[in-house]
């Protein structure tokens, strides 16, 4: 089970990595919200996949057993609409990128950056 768990978590990590330094910027918010998924998956495989057992301490010990842990659970949980709301956010931002340049090729919105000379744009600093 563990080895299926790891090589989705790579899986999701190269084909979000390919996404994220697409020329696309649509594609590129894509990939960033794949490798999110994939450090949840990971983050949730931490805490014993195969575990049936509630998260309850019998009295008299001090160790969890063989239960499935339930701190990484409330942290994926929390994750996930954590990153639900920056996704909306970042898709948001794109459209209104979209619109207002008429391009999401991240190489046309790059030319459209003022020239070095632009006496508004600050000045570089050359060391």
């Amino acid at each position: 089970m563990i080895f299926w768990t790891a090589l989705t978590v790579g899986v999701t990590v190269a084909a979000g990595t390919y996404l994220a330094l697409s020329r696309d910027v649509f594609r590129s918010v894509m990939g960033f919200v794949l490798m999110g998924a994939a450090v949840n998956l990971a983050l949730f495989a931490s805490g014993r996949l195969g575990s049936s057992l509630p998260a309850v301490v019998p009295a008299g010990q001090q160790t969890l057993g063989e239960a499935a842990n339930s701190l990484p659970q409330a942290l994926v949980l929390t994750a996930i609409v954590i990153g639900l709301a920056l996704v909306c956010f970042a898709l948001v931002l794109v459209v209104r990128l979209v619109q207002r340049t008429g391009s999401d090729d991240s190489l046309a919105l790059r030319h459209a950056e003022p020239e070095p000379t632009d006496p508004v744009k600050p000045p570089e600093s050359v060391t």
